[in-house]
């Protein structure tokens, strides 16, 4: 989608969250059910459009991964978005499952675009490692591991992963797509309850790169591998088979970073361009 509006239009901001247990992913299919064919259904039947609107969301989640953070957006004409601004908020909250809910409703700043104008995602990952397993209510959003993690090893295993990188050992290949990515924070940490939550940010993510990053410390958490293995793997630069891609339903999305508005629309140029580490060739 362009960063230009036409002209008669806003650009609206929604800002949202949603439980993807019974989500087949964010993006919309002719026949499963998902995040972004029920917000779309929605909002065409509360403003009564001809045609529904199609959203940009910040990041595309997998099925069964969840979201406190989301944002996404649409175009609308100015006459339809000053006679339902003040009311669609509500009338959202009545027409959604319960299982998706919008929180904010905005016209977005000149140079938004809820997917390339963000400066970095942040996502969280929970799991239980209690012999007893998972507190029931807790279940659908805590991976149980039935070996006891050490977060210290954890978080030495995850340092060398900072920084600018290919992250493609780390990442499912898409066709023209590169698996250059900045990690800006990997880092664990046991609470008082006892889960243990991986908090990892990054200016973007490849396919399942988070989850098989996660995948590859909980084997040094557990002692199945040494510390200095998941940046051997980094550096090898192949999928790895040995590194294991864990449950979706650990993870959420938790935040979106703008920059300042005056920012916004360089920042999704820049986004556009393909990524090259330093010194790699064109071919």
């Amino acid at each position: 989608m362009s960063d230009e509006v036409e002209p008669g239009h806003v650009r609206v901001r929604l800002d949202l969250s949603y439980d993807g247990k019974d989500f087949s992913g964010w993006a919309k299919q002719r026949v499963l059910r998902t995040v972004q064919g029920e917000l779309e259904s929605a909002l065409q039947t509360v403003m009564r459009l001809r045609e529904p609107v199609e959203l940009t969301v910040a990041g595309r989640t997998d099925a069964g991964v969840h979201a406190r953070g989301q944002v996404a957006q649409f175009d609308l004409a100015e006459e339809v978005w000053a006679e339902h601004h003040d009311k669609l908020l509500r009338r959202l909250a009545g027409r959604l499952p319960h299982d998706v809910r919008v929180w904010k409703v905005a016209e977005a700043p000149a140079g938004f675009n809820a997917r390339f104008s963000a400066i970095w995602r942040r996502y969280a990952y929970r799991v239980g490692d209690h012999q007893g397993g998972v507190d029931p209510l807790r279940r659908g959003h805590v991976l149980w591991h039935q070996w006891p993690l050490d977060v210290d090893a954890m978080n030495e295993a995850s340092a060398p992963l900072l920084g600018e990188h290919d992250f493609a050992a780390y990442c499912k290949k898409r066709e023209g797509a590169t698996t250059i990515r900045t990690l800006q924070q990997l880092g664990w940490e046991r609470g008082e309850d006892g889960i243990v939550t991986a908090t990892v940010r990054a200016d973007a993510f490849c396919h399942n790169m988070v989850r098989s990053l996660v995948g590859a410390l909980l084997h040094v958490g557990d002692g199945h591998r040494p510390t200095d293995w998941p940046g051997k793997v980094l550096a090898a630069a192949v999928r790895d088979s040995s590194v294991h891609v864990v449950k979706p339903h650990g993870l959420t999305l938790e935040e979106v970073g703008y920059p300042a508005d005056e920012l916004l629309a360089a920042r999704s140029k820049e986004a556009r361009n393909v990524r090259t580490l330093p010194g790699a060739g064109c071919c």
